[in-house]
């Protein structure tokens, strides 16, 4: 669990389709070319595709304007 919320362009509605906003722009964009970041927006997918390769159910995702959640299931 998240506190802050969806931010900007993001909603509880496009919250995972690649939408993308940034709480600080110009910290993130100074993580991008250090190299701590590879690609904006690529996290959520990432990690659908690992969970499903490894079985697992997808990750569940909850959006509203005080925090995000996410929660991964492991199957057993």
């Amino acid at each position: 669990m998240s506190p802050g919320g969806a931010l900007g362009t993001v909603s509880a509605e496009n919250f995972g389709t690649g939408v993308t906003d940034y709480r600080n722009p110009r910290l993130a964009e100074a993580l991008r070319v250090l190299g701590f970041v590879q690609h904006f927006g690529a996290g959520i997918p990432t990690a659908e595709r690992e969970l499903q390769r490894n079985g697992n159910p997808p990750p569940e995702f909850g959006v509203d304007g005080a925090s995000m959640r996410v929660t991964v299931r492991v199957v057993s």
